[in-house]
């Protein structure tokens, strides 16, 4: 069956800076067909290998390349439409933290240049010092929802622009690229949109500002896309009073989890160990936390893996300690200087964060991961943000 058409986005209307509204139920229902053609379609094409596989008993490097990219597509829609689920959720309990907006996008961009590098897209940015007040995991999703699209989306290189707006002063963030080839302009001034920008990359991006109280203001021209946040609530800003947040359901009871225990969702963790049963441990020790989590064997995969795009962290056993880990982790540092390394210790072990420990490396023991790899990983993986 073929896969659905991408849904049209949520139109909105209005200023950038105009308090959003949340999807309605029938925008709500096309983002889970959305959700459903995104992970049909690249696993049917996944399946059609497969078959082809068992009928010819061969396939080729490019074949193995091709099954390989459409269960990776697959499982990238699955994962956010896990995130939207907790959008959609209502349970969302949004913090009021003043977070260093340059900084933090700076940071997103550190993350990601070995995947712009291995894309061959350019970043050019003019970023102005800004603070915010906003919700630091929300932040922080958004920030990563929007390098996702612009990366998915451009043909060229991706244009970032982060200022003040004049009285009143509002923190702007400018996204611009291009959506076409420059040299298709002539023949695209009528053409619609492009299917990728309206991906699942885009209805996340979408629906985590309008959670935050921010606006998406996108304009689609020829072959150009310029997105516009405005964030309502700018440190310094004493022209007006607060922006007041979007209202969120009330509290659930104790028993039920609040959907703010998943504040990591999305980010990215690499497991680094040979050994089936600690893999399997250490996955269910953080399945709640909807990480996006790979495996590989040892540190000379995990180079290999990091070498098209930086994951948030690196989970690690501690017979992996050896000269290519210490060239890895070298090389992350330099590029990331906040990345973290979290070790598992065989034997007992006090737990020990990365600020308590000399060579700032987290270490946890084996028998102590249900219990607290999740708070470990929570701070770790939020000194980045």
């Amino acid at each position: 069956m073929p896969s659905q058409p991408p849904a049209p986005p949520v139109k909105v209307s209005g200023a950038a800076n105009d308090m959003a509204q949340g999807p309605s139920h029938a925008q709500w229902a096309e983002i889970v067909q959305q959700i459903g053609a995104e992970i049909a379609g690249p696993l049917s094409g996944a399946l059609e290998r497969i078959h082809n596989l068992m009928v010819t008993g061969q396939i080729d490097r490019q074949g193995l390349r091709a099954l390989r990219e459409s269960v990776a597509h697959a499982r990238e829609a699955g994962m956010m439409g896990q995130q939207l689920a907790r959008l959609a959720s209502g349970r969302i309990k949004l913090a009021r933290e003043r977070v260093h907006l340059t900084q933090l996008l700076r940071s997103v961009l550190a993350h990601r240049s070995r995947e712009t590098q291995a894309r061959g897209i350019q970043i050019r940015q003019v970023l102005k010092p800004v603070e915010v007040y906003a919700d630091g995991s929300l932040i922080f999703g958004l920030l990563n929802a929007l390098m996702d699209w612009a990366l998915t989306s451009t043909h060229s290189s991706v244009d970032l622009r982060l200022d003040l707006t004049p009285w009143p002063t509002k923190a702007r963030l400018v996204c611009r690229f291009a959506h076409r080839s420059m040299d298709m302009l002539d023949d695209s001034r009528s053409a619609p949109a492009p299917a990728t920008l309206n991906s699942l990359a885009w209805r996340l991006l979408e629906q985590t500002a309008l959670t935050m109280g921010v606006l998406p203001l996108r304009e689609d021209e020829s072959s150009i896309t310029v997105l516009t946040l405005e964030f309502p609530q700018t440190v310094g800003d004493e022209s007006s009073p607060p922006v007041a947040p979007p209202p969120v359901v009330e509290k659930e009871p104790e028993h039920l989890p609040s959907a703010n225990s998943k504040p990591l969702a999305g980010s990215h963790l690499l497991i680094v160990t040979p050994r089936r049963e600690l893999r399997a441990q250490i996955q269910e020790a953080v399945r709640h936390m909807g990480l996006i989590i790979d495996v590989v064997n040892n540190m000379d995969e995990a180079s290999q893996f990091c070498m098209e795009g930086l994951p948030h962290g690196i989970v690690f056993e501690a017979t992996q300690r050896n000269a290519a880990f210490d060239l890895l982790r070298r090389d992350l540092l330099r590029e990331v200087p906040e990345f973290s390394f979290i070790e598992v210790l065989d034997h007992e072990h006090l737990t020990q964060l990365s600020t308590a420990t000399s060579d700032r490396i987290a270490r946890i023991s084996r028998s102590h991961l249900i219990d607290a790899m999740p708070s470990v990983l929570l701070f770790e993986l939020s000194r980045g943000m």
